[in-house]
């Protein structure tokens, strides 16, 4: 088969973005500002629709479910707008997710309630093998697609089986991860690495994954911890490039071990108008180079420049700009 282009695989949902002064504490009351706004959020959703204007030409395949009401066909709509993006695979089935994003007015940092919806029933048995004719296939989130997260007798997990099941059909495979607290990640993430080429994830995650800190108290980054923490999670299967993504930069390790970073490109903090979707960007930036063939340096370079030109619309994917445009805005910052 002539695989070419990118398939992307996993979690699609209506996020309701309500604007705060301020998280409250217990029992306290808190406004919601007048800006309230509706989108489409996850990882499909995000990373599609950043592919889609990264690379006009790029074929591209979205697999997941929604549900079949009013919800699901705006997700619907909102990714039909892009002609090189076949969403004749989408399943509908039950209710589709929706997250409410409480959004701090003044540091635009967010928090989440999400109900997961028609995601929870996603599987490989959505997929049909025979349709798939990309090169790549990135999914996410592991975390919150709960079918594929279910224990596996001879892969750990039925997202390990689905990740091996395409490396056998000559694909290459991306991976994503929801941030959480808890101890799921060192349960139901090493699995799905052993049969991962690419591994991008941030610093929230890769710190859980690994043990290693790569955040004080304070919120400073350990910076001089990173380079181990890749090398725990290369050392776990990722066969090509392990990533760390943070608002410093990015940083990864290659599959010739090679340790490579790229600062972030140095927004003022007036210019960012929402971090919806931010690492979604990143993630879009680094699959497209690494479609490519590009290398490493090249990966993280173009998925800081995505990162930032999403940082600077409100929603997660209305800033993205194509390749040129995005070179264009790294080397005006250098």
């Amino acid at each position: 088969m002539n695989r070419k282009g990118i398939c992307v695989a996993g979690y699609m949902v209506v996020d309701n973005v309500y604007t705060i002064n301020a998280l409250p504490k217990s029992g306290e009351l808190v406004t919601i500002k007048d800006n309230i706004r509706r989108t489409t959020g996850g990882a499909l959703c995000n990373v599609t629709g950043n592919l889609a204007i990264i690379d006009k030409s790029l074929p591209l395949i979205a697999l997941g479910r929604v549900g079949n009401d009013e919800e699901g066909e705006y997700i619907l709509e909102t990714l039909r707008v892009f002609p090189n993006v076949d969403l004749s695979m989408i399943k509908k089935h039950g209710k589709t997710a929706f997250t409410a994003v409480m959004e701090e007015e003044l540091s635009r940092e967010r928090s989440f309630f999400s109900y997961r919806g028609a995601n929870t029933g996603f599987c490989e048995d959505d997929i049909d093998w025979s349709r798939i004719t990309s090169t790549f296939m990135h999914i996410g989130y592991i975390l919150l697609l709960d079918s594929l997260d279910e224990e596996d007798p001879e892969y750990g997990t039925k997202m390990a089986r689905l990740l091996c099941h395409a490396k056998e059909r000559g694909i290459k495979t991306s991976i994503d991860v929801v941030s959480e607290k808890g101890n799921r990640f060192k349960r139901l993430v090493p699995p799905a690495l052993k049969y991962t080429d690419y591994c991008i994830i941030n610093e929230v995650e890769a710190e859980q994954i690994t043990g290693i800190t790569l955040r004080k108290k304070n919120n400073s980054l350990v910076k001089k911890n990173i380079p181990k923490a890749l090398k725990i999670i290369k050392d776990y299967g990722v066969s090509e490039w392990a990533v760390i993504h943070s608002p410093e930069g990015g940083y990864g390790l290659d599959n010739q071990g090679n340790y490579c970073e790229s600062p972030a490109i140095p927004l003022l903090p007036n210019a960012i108008k929402g971090k919806v979707g931010a690492g979604d960007a990143f993630c879009a930036g680094t699959i497209y180079i690494a479609s490519q063939q590009g290398s490493l340096e090249q990966g993280l370079e173009l998925g800081n420049a995505a990162a930032a030109a999403s940082l600077l619309m409100p929603g997660a994917v209305e800033g993205m700009k194509s390749y040129k445009e995005l070179k264009k805005l790294r080397a005006f910052y250098e």
